[in-house]
């Protein structure tokens, strides 16, 4: 088998497992990287094939359904992901056009035999005749309104070119959606932190414009950087480092504070906050109520000589039991996940405007009942990987409704421009709160909603 076709197969056989189980791309890759024992540059391609037909894959289906003169639900779905990863190295890759078409001929002969080969080379030779351009011309065109146009672009469902059309506007930054919706398809760069108090920043690494403890390495292996420093060392976005500082470093710490990580997994966050706890003399405890991610989220603590026990229930009912008990309080709550569909671009597909009620009324259970554990002076951060404003301003905002004056507002976007080596420039919000919300296309970071709220 030659290196891009070795490459190739880890990458379709990820990609159907993320269509067909509902699987997650940034945990299964790694492991069949490993399993494949792929060298160094061939796991990159494999990464960049995988990753690249995921963020493209609205795109690619246009392209497709031209092609084929087909309708998408009428191609075979193992047949289908051959052709997305064909037509990514045809559109969007170096590979060569033959090397392209060949090997994802025989993918998806493989998967549907020789009749499948056949409309295979016939769709992606077709696509092979015309440029990138072209195509996204023909696309284009194809568009029955100016969202719809951008979502076939810049591969995003209608709804979420919508959603985040509404969340930019609330800063009076509409016309830089183009802009997000670009970065959201670009790879990230590898940030990672130095847990405070317990590891440095190498001294050759490249520290990051606003957190603190953020780098990121000039070159090298960063498994090899995390390995050697008994995990104190990890890879963390800094949209993500300044979540949990914004809780922590909201105002100084008295020694023996209870902290709460309400919705801890996969523990990249608590890891962060049980250092912050060791360095100040707080207590730490931690609630993920997936048994699985909580397994994550104590593998992540291993590196923190901090005895943090780790419960395993719902989230409501676990703050709820403890009222009046704890001085911060992190509700990193279950969203959409529209701010991080970089690293995790199979996310755009998986849900559905149906899906926002429901997560919002998830969340505010969650935030209400964290202010309920709080005691009084305690302070909770209310923490979305999502911009999307029914779950960040809208829950908010509903829940201060309903607590009226015994709860205030921090001053979150200030608190997290104070922590930062550089300003962030965070924009004020047009419902006139004090949340911070991160941007891909500005920060660099993922799509980061962090807003702090007193129970007085």
């Amino acid at each position: 088998m030659s290196r891009v076709a070795g490459a190739r197969q880890v990458a379709y056989d990820t990609i159907r497992a993320v269509h067909e189980s509902d699987a997650y791309a940034n945990l299964l890759l790694p492991t069949s990287i490993a399993r494949a024992w792929l060298n160094t540059a061939d796991a990159a391609l494999a990464t960049e094939l995988t990753y690249g037909t995921l963020r493209r894959q609205g795109t690619y289906d246009a392209v497709i359904a031209v092609a084929s003169d087909r309708g998408i639900p009428e191609i075979h779905p193992a047949v289908l992901d051959a052709l997305r990863l064909g037509v990514h190295q045809l559109l969007s890759t170096r590979v060569a056009s033959h090397a392209a078409v060949n090997e994802s001929v025989e993918l998806a002969r493989e998967a549907g035999g020789r009749g499948a080969g056949g409309f295979a080379n016939a769709v992606l030779r077709r696509v092979s005749r015309d440029t990138p351009g072209d195509w996204m011309t023909r696309i284009a065109e194809s568009a029955r309104s100016d969202d719809e146009r951008l979502g076939l672009l810049f591969s995003h469902p209608v709804w979420v070119v919508r959603a985040l059309r509404r969340a930019l506007a609330a800063e009076g930054r509409a016309d830089e959606l183009e802009a997000l919706l670009t970065a959201d398809n670009a790879a990230p760069r590898v940030t990672m932190i130095a847990l405070p108090g317990l590891a440095e920043i190498p001294e050759d690494a490249r520290r990051t414009p606003f957190s603190p403890h953020g780098f990121r390495l000039g070159g090298g292996d960063p498994d090899a950087v995390i390995r050697a420093s008994d995990g104190r060392v990890r890879v963390q976005d800094e949209g993500s480092q300044l979540a949990a500082l914004a809780l922590t470093r909201a105002e100084p710490v008295r020694e023996g504070e209870r902290w709460l990580d309400l919705c801890a997994g996969p523990g990249g966050k608590t890891a962060l906050l049980a250092a912050e706890a060791l360095a100040h003399g707080a207590k730490l405890e931690a609630n993920e109520i997936s048994p699985s991610r909580a397994g994550l989220v104590r593998k992540a603590l291993a590196g923190v000589p901090l005895e943090v026990p780790v419960s395993e229930q719902d989230g409501r009912i676990r703050a709820e039991e403890a009222p009046n008990t704890y001085d911060r309080i992190l509700v990193d709550a279950p969203c959409t996940g529209l701010g991080a569909l970089r690293r995790r671009p199979e996310a755009r597909w998986r849900k559905a405007p149906a899906d926002v009620p429901e997560l919002s009324e998830l969340q505010r259970g969650l935030l209400g009942a964290a202010l309920s554990a709080l005691k009084p002076g305690g302070i909770v951060a209310y923490v979305t990987c999502s911009p999307h404003l029914a779950e960040t301003a809208g829950v908010v905002a509903e829940v201060r409704r309903e607590w009226g004056a015994a709860v205030e507002e921090l001053p979150a976007r200030e608190i997290v421009t104070e922590l930062s080596d550089s300003d962030p420039g965070l924009a004020p919000q047009a419902d006139g709160s004090e949340r911070a919300q991160l941007w891909p296309h500005r920060h660099n970071t993922d799509a980061m909603s962090i807003s702090l709220l007193r129970r007085v």
